[in-house]
């Protein structure tokens, strides 16, 4: 009898985050933009605790912070 081939999709994509992000929310902005300035506003946190967990996250979801 033939046995069971397991399968594991492992993800690649590389998420890419501008710093500085949109300071405020404005009418019209796409949910990326959205997304875009909340996770650039979780990276400034002035918690170091809080950093280091953001951190541990955006490693696990490959999640990359650039300054321009």
């Amino acid at each position: 009898m033939a046995q069971s081939i397991e399968y594991q999709k492992v993800m690649s994509e590389i998420v890419y985050v501008n710093l500085p992000g949109p300071q405020e929310p404005t009418p019209g902005m796409t949910g990326g933009e959205l997304l875009h300035g909340f996770l650039a506003e979780l990276h400034e946190t002035p918690n170091q605790e809080f950093q280091n967990f953001v951190n541990l996250l955006c490693a696990r979801w490959n999640i990359r912070y650039v300054t321009v």
